[in-house]
């Protein structure tokens, strides 16, 4: 399966908004990685960056490695590619003995840091990970065709396990107002991080 392939189908929607050259990406999101695009879009719009998504609908669960994922399949991804030049791509995963584990992939290491002293604040119940030896090896996100390693101070892949993106049956009884208030502090986070960035990197 490639990304061409995907988007050609009238049940995916691809969304890209610009704003900031701080971006945020969830090409996995919808039924896929569930809430991954939600919490994306809405950091970035707390943030004022950018943001690239994909939603998958509940009955298709196609999973495009990411090295698979490249500009030249799609307009709107080579938009916001050309751009951004830092990113933070929100993906998520279930791992044995990761449940409660963030993990901070990518190779804008100095991002990783500022972002991981934000999470541990934000979310003192989770464990989160930013040296690379720690991460599983197929989740560190350090591929050079990888959306987050091809702009131009490359990014942060952030693996979100089911808990925090408020999909686990710790939540089941959970009746909102809104989003569980673990993805509520992600998603401030995630802001936060992005917002103070910009300001660094000014």
């Amino acid at each position: 399966m490639e990304l061409s392939e995907l988007l050609t189908r009238p049940d995916v929607t691809e969304e890209c908004v610009l704003r900031s050259t701080f971006g945020f990406m969830a090409f996995h999101g919808g039924s896929l990685e569930e809430m991954t695009d939600v919490i994306a879009s809405r950091a970035a719009e707390l943030s004022g960056a950018s943001y690239y998504g994909i939603q998958l609908p509940d009955n298709l669960e196609w999973h495009i490695p990411s090295h698979k994922v490249t500009a030249d399949q799609s307009p709107l991804l080579d938009t916001f590619l050309s751009h951004v030049d830092i990113v933070i791509t929100v993906h998520g995963f279930g791992r044995k003995g990761f449940f409660t584990s963030l993990l901070l992939g990518g190779r804008n290491r100095r991002l990783a840091e500022h972002l991981s002293g934000i999470l541990r604040t934000h979310l003192p119940a989770y464990r989160i990970i930013d040296d690379l030896d720690e991460i599983p090896q197929n989740l560190r996100g350090l591929h050079q065709d990888n959306p987050v390693n091809v702009v131009e101070h490359a990014g942060v892949q952030l693996e979100l396990p089911p808990r925090v993106r408020g999909s686990s049956p710790l939540w089941w009884d959970w009746e909102g107002p809104g989003l569980t208030p673990h993805t509520v502090s992600l998603i401030d986070a995630l802001a936060q991080a992005a917002s103070t960035w910009q300001h660094l990197d000014n």
